[in-house]
Formats: structure tokens, sequence, C-alpha cells
């Protein structure tokens, strides 16, 4: 008896053949409130925790007397007592199953647990596995959301114990499923046919719906009559839907439908509802740069261009003018029925603010205004109904000065007074000038002086080629080098000194250009034929007299 007590349970261990991690059957002895003791036929007992014995609901599974499997983790734990593991011997006898199931290509089933960076995790009992996001579907998949907590099935394609790896495919189930129905539905296909599917993907250009084995493109145009922007506004993944074959190419296997195809629609007799000038209220469903989409019936939308949205702010980006949802009053511009397009404005549902003014407004009308923005043309102002009249640089003033000088004297926000030069409510044009508030000194000097008057001027400038004389307050005239004399004058200045008052005649009056050219020389000849007139007048006056008086003088005698 020289053998210890260890000695001789190893020895029957051996005896057994039991390896640590060997399967082992075993009866059920006893329960207290934690462990259940278990007998396996070895030297001693073991406990193994009631939470192993346990449903998902949390009932115990096990009684006294019942034959449970287990796995044998360790022979002596240091205690001397035998560990057994229920849930590594449920684990083991899976990989098993699932080994066994990998070669013979067999289905099982797991429930979808969530999703992970390239795939989704599946439970499969108490084994957890990876299936890629490649071999969820047929078809790539981007979001397979809809497949969590769902029961799927698949076949195991990779195992790696070791690593505690197992790798599943869908997709390869799917295939193999469907290539028999698929078959038969592609020969039952039809264009117009009316079938049932269930949407499994979504895009920004549509969505895809398997129809039983097939999967057809359900474009995002085709989806409903109004404007959809994602496919996500109307549809999600998993709905089941009727939809309606668009169209079916047997060679590239291409399926389109449609589910607005399956209502009537609202475009059909559209001119007769909305006839060109009808007014109608609608509201803004969409906006782009170029202008605003109206919804002014379900499913009928028009565009109002950027041009037709308001009278004063041509140019100003949509969503400076309305928001999306907003209610707005449109007019009916044009209708492509069979290209499902409208026109609308909105700004002519509005007065238009020119043809107002224009009614209320007449040429030479003064009114006040404020300036708004200073151009190198002339001064835009603003004026009632929120529109704008321009001043040219010529209606600043009668005087002849630099634009820079004749914009100088205003600024931003003064507030004016102008005189209405001319109103074009078509061309939204109107005309206004400061000048006109004043008389203009030019033409009052032009009307009251012809051409071939003498009048006296002063000198204000004088240079070799000629002189800039005063006529006038405000009137300036010029006279040359060559009008100053007969004789030849080669440097005015020789001549002539400013401030020296001279006579000239009026050779020319150009009001387009508000030039008056005066002569000295044209003067001095005037005056020499009036002389000449007026002595040839006194000698032919005297020469009758003096025969008159031979007459009276013989009629008295």
């Amino acid at each position: 008896m020289s053998e210890s007590f260890a000695e001789l349970f190893e020895n029957s261990i051996e005896q057994q053949n039991v390896k640590v991690g060997a399967l082992l059957m075993g009866t059920v002895v006893a329960i207290n409130r934690e462990k259940a003791v278990i007998n396996v036929g070895l030297k001693s007992e073991a406990f193994v925790s009631l939470d192993q014995f346990k449903d998902p609901k949390g009932e115990l599974e096990i009684v006294e007397g019942d034959v449970v499997e287990v796995a044998l983790e360790s022979i002596d734990d240091g205690l001397g007592h035998t560990l057994l593991s229920r849930e590594k011997a449920k684990r083991i006898k899976l990989w098993q199953a699932l080994e066994t199931a990998m070669n013979q290509k067999d289905i099982v089933t797991g429930i979808v647990t969530g999703a992970v960076k390239g795939g989704l995790t599946v439970d499969i009992g108490v084994v957890k596995a990876f299936l890629p996001g490649s071999l969820v579907d047929i078809h790539p998949v981007k979001d397979f959301s809809y497949l969590e907590g769902q029961e799927i099935e698949a076949i195991v394609i990779k195992m790696d114990e070791v690593r505690n790896n197992i790798v599943i495919s869908r997709k390869a189930v799917m295939q193999e499923a469907n290539s028999a129905d698929r078959e038969a539905l592609l020969e039952g296909l039809e264009e117009g046919q009316e079938i049932e599917g269930i949407v499994k993907n979504l895009a920004d250009y549509g969505a895809f719906v398997d129809l039983g084995g097939v999967d057809g493109l359900l474009h995002i145009t085709d989806i409903s009559w109004q404007r959809v922007n994602h496919p996500s506004e109307k549809l999600t993944i998993g709905d089941k839907i009727t939809v309606k074959i668009l169209n079916y190419d047997k060679e590239k296997m291409r399926v389109s439908l449609g589910l607005k195809q399956l209502t009537a629609s609202p475009w059909d007799n559209i001119s007769d509802r909305l006839p060109l000038g009808k007014r109608v209220a609608g509201t803004v469903s969409n906006l782009t740069d170029y202008g605003a989409f109206v919804r002014i019936e379900e499913g009928v939308e028009g565009l109002v261009h950027v041009s037709e949205m308001d009278w004063t702010n041509a140019n100003a980006r949509p969503s400076k003018i309305v928001k999306l949802g907003q209610e707005v009053n449109v007019v009916v511009l044009d209708v492509q029925e069979s290209k499902h397009r409208i026109s609308l404005s909105m700004k002519q549902a509005q007065e238009n603010p020119w043809e107002a003014f224009e009614s209320t407004h007449e040429k030479g009308n003064k009114i006040d205004v404020t300036v708004k923005s200073i151009t190198d043309f002339g001064l835009f102002v603003g004026l009632p109904g929120g529109i704008d009249g321009l001043i040219h640089l010529a209606d600043l003033s009668w005087d002849k000065l630099p634009a820079d000088e004749l914009v100088s004297n205003y600024a931003k926000g003064q507030e004016l007074e102008v005189v209405i030069l001319n109103i074009d409510a078509e061309k939204e044009r109107i005309s206004l000038g400061i000048k006109q508030l004043e008389e203009d000194d030019f033409m009052s000097y032009a009307s009251a002086n012809k051409k071939g008057v003498i009048v006296k001027a002063t000198i204000d400038e004088v240079t070799p080629k000629g002189a800039v004389v005063v006529l006038a307050e405000g009137v300036t005239g010029y006279l040359k080098a060559g009008e100053i004399s007969e004789d030849r004058v080669d440097d005015a200045s020789t001549v002539l000194k400013v401030g020296d008052e001279i006579e000239v005649a009026i050779v020319n009056i150009d009001r387009k250009t508000r030039n008056v050219s005066v002569s000295i020389k044209a003067k001095n000849s005037a005056e020499e034929k009036a002389a000449m007139a007026d002595y040839n007048k006194q000698s032919s006056d005297a020469a009758e007299g003096a025969t008159l008086g031979d007459l009276l003088k013989k009629a008295k005698q």
C-alpha cells in the first residue's frame, strides 16, 4: 500500500482514457442553491454552476437524476475537486456540428445580433460567427441593419477553432435557393405586370426590390408623382410593396419597376385645369440656384425661374426670397403636358411696381427720392414700390464738369428732389433729372441771341490758339486766333489779355454740344457793312433831298 491516493486517482483516470477537454456523460446527483453535483464516474464528484443549466429565460433545465453532457476542464483544481463545464460541452459539440456542416455544405441557422466593421455578427447557439458584408446578399448591400434581430440561414465557409473564428455566407444560400425560383420567375415576367416584392436596398437613384429570386430597380423618378429627393422619403428596407414591371430585358436580365404607375397621372388634362394666366396657390417644395419648385397639386410641381420670383430682386438667390414649405401665389405662364413641365411666376401674381408708378406719376412731376448707389454713369435712387430710378450724369448739372466732380456732391442715403424725365414700364426704366429743376442759362442765352448778333464779352482764358470768353452768367464762348483780326495772328496771347472787355459777333451756337463760337473779325466786318449801308443811305437821302428842294423852289416861283 505504498501508492498514494493521488497516484491511485491518476491511474484511475488513465484507465478511463479521459483527457482534459473530453466530453463526458454524467448524472446529476444533487442540486443546491448555486451548484449542481455531477457524477461522471471518476473518483470524485464535480460541481457545476447552476447558471450553466438555465435557459434564456433563467429557468433551470435539470433535476436530480438527469444525465447531462459536460466537458472535463481539470482533474484536480488544487483542492481535490474535478472541474466540469456544461457551456464548454455545448461549445465543443456545436463546433463539431459546424465542422460537419461546413464539410457537407449543410445550412445552419443563426440570429443576427449586430453590425460590426465590414459585416454582421451572428449567434449560432453559443458560438458567434462573422457574416461579411459582401456575403450578406446576392447583390451589394450598403445598409444591412434591416437584418438585425432576424433569423437567417447561412453556410459555414471557414473555421479556425484556435482563433475562435467562424465565417459564414448568407449569399451562398440565397444563390442556391433562388436559382430554381429565379428561372421560373423570369419565365413568367411580362411588361405591364403587377407583382409583389420586398424593398431590400436603397440608393440615391432608387430602390432595389426583391421579386422572389429576381431583383428589380425602382428608379427614384418612378416612386411617386411627387418630387422625391431620396427613396427613403417614401420607402423603408423590408417594406412589402406592389410594383408594375415597366421594362424587362431578358438578355441583360434587367427589370425596371414603377410604383407611381399604379395610380392615374395627375398630369393628365393638366392644361384644362391650369390654363395660361390662371392664378393659383402652391407650396415651395424645392430650391435651386436657378429658381424654386412650387407644388400646386398633389404630384404636380412647376418651376418659378429666379427671374420670375420678384419684380425688384431679379438676381437674388431664391433662398433669400422664399423658404421651403412657404405658401405662395403664382401665375401659370406655360404648360407642357407631355414633358410634365409647368412654368410659373410669383411676381406676376403681384402688382407690377413700374406699372403702378406709371399710373400715378407723369413726366415733369417732381418727387423726393433717396440715393441708393453711385456709379460711373450716374445715381440710382429709390422710388415708391421698391423700384429704382436713374439720374444720368448728364442730368445732374447744366455745367460741363468731369464725372467725379459731378458726383462728388452726392452720398448714399442722401435725400433729393428730382424731376421725372421719362417712364418706360415695359422696359422697367425710369429716368430722372436734377438740373431740370433749374433754368438752363445756356438755352436762355441761345434763345435771346441769334447768329450774327454782336455782344460784349470778357476774356477769361487765353492760349496761343485762341481765348475763352464769358458771354453771360454760366455761358462761355470761344474766340479762335484766326477770328481776332483780318491780319494774321499766330499767337492770341500777344493781342489779348485776361480780363479785357471786347465786342464779338456770334458766328455759331451748337445747342447739342453747348458751344458758342465768336469772332472779332466777323464783328468788324458786320460793323463795316453796317457803316457802308448807312453811308449809302445818307448819300441817297441827300441826293433825293436836293432834287426835292429844287422842285419846291420852282413850284414857289
